[in-house]
């Protein structure tokens, strides 16, 4: 397993176990599964995200979960099957066999990627990778009161990057694609180039902001939390929460610049895309999968630099290219097997 992560006990999910990676730069890194007997290691996957289902579902809403029984578990898998999206690609990727098609897919109907469960695979990654805690969970409020909380895929706290002596907001965007044609990593990094140019704009941010805000009392108090086992842990959380809501509340307030406000945000952006280099591959350790796998992510990010090094800034806009953005690129040989495999395991624990 090539890796050069420092994994410790603050490791939520164990998925170093079953996920590599590569840090390739502070703006880059990959991650990728291997084989096991020549076999793909999809299953493990899709368990680990099993595993992560109620911790994505809830957040820290209803207090720190670690350890749950099978109840939470089909009380969170039902909360994800309540929303529209992720009923209907479960049918088109399950019940029709079929496969969602990113290049055909209308304007209207774009939505439905979002059913995909790329956002859970950012949300595994943040955790075990990055050490963060979830701020908001988008299943959770969308599921009990219907509202748009926030335009980001993931709403996350950690570590800065720059400086682990301080803290950073994590405004996460993420894509999951394949293309009959390849190239399903260049069109991923592409559209999440345009996620940067529509959501890192002034007024979709003071919007987005404000919704936010409006959920700062969203989670269970002190003085309810009953679990003795993890109510340090919760205080501290708590405590971490307010300082960010407060922070927000002065930015949305206007009290606060939003130039410097983002000195303190970290932007992941995961592509996760269907690649042809695990094409004839039944060992991950061979040297051509690893140069053919370097070749691609660097390709990758020589693109997303170039298409971000377009866009045109404006004065009273945030300068894109200063944004502190992570590109994490995660090739898949199959996104339909992927989806379809964690639908069927989903839809199963509801129960």
């Amino acid at each position: 397993m090539t890796t050069n992560h420092d994994y410790s006990e603050s490791m939520n999910f164990n998925s170093h176990t079953v996920i590599n990676t590569k840090k390739q730069g502070a703006q880059l890194q990959l991650f990728y599964l291997g084989f096991d007997f020549g076999r793909y290691r999809n299953e493990e996957l899709t368990d680990l995200l099993m595993d992560v289902i109620v911790d994505f579902s809830f957040g820290y809403h209803t207090g720190i979960l670690k350890k749950y029984d099978r109840r939470i578990l089909i009380e969170a898998a039902k909360s994800v099957y309540r929303i529209d999206v992720f009923s209907e690609v479960k049918w088109v990727y399950v019940d029709e066999d079929s496969e969602l098609s990113d290049c055909d897919l209308k304007a209207e109907r774009k939505y439905l990627k979002k059913g995909e469960f790329g956002e859970m695979i950012l949300h595994l990654l943040l955790r075990d990778f990055f050490d963060t805690q979830p701020l908001l969970s988008k299943i959770h409020f969308k599921d009990t009161d219907n509202a748009v909380v926030h335009g980001f895929d993931i709403v996350h706290i950690g570590k800065d990057l720059t400086d682990e002596t301080k803290s950073s907001i994590y405004l996460g965007e993420s894509k999951l694609y394949s293309r009959k044609v390849g190239n399903a990593g260049k069109f991923g990094v592409e559209d999440l180039v345009g996620d940067i140019i529509e959501h890192f704009k002034t007024d979709f941010l003071y919007r987005e902001i404000a919704l936010i805000t409006k959920k700062k009392d969203a989670f269970k108090p002190i003085d309810e939390y009953d679990d003795v086992n993890t109510i340090i842990e919760y205080q501290k959380f708590l405590d971490q929460k307010k300082i960010w809501f407060d922070l927000l509340k002065r930015v949305e307030n206007k009290s606060e610049k939003l130039q410097d406000f983002f000195k303190s945000v970290t932007i992941p952006l995961v592509c996760t895309y269907q690649s042809d280099i695990f094409e004839n591959i039944t060992d991950e350790n061979t040297k051509d999968f690893q140069r053919k796998i370097d070749e691609e992510v660097n390709m990758l990010k020589e693109h997303f630099d170039l298409k971000i090094n377009e866009i045109v800034d404006k004065i009273g806009e945030p300068v894109k290219t200063e944004l502190n953005i992570i590109l994490l690129l995660f090739p898949i040989p199959s996104k339909k097997e992927f989806v379809k495999v964690l639908h069927e395991k989903m839809y199963k624990a509801q129960g």
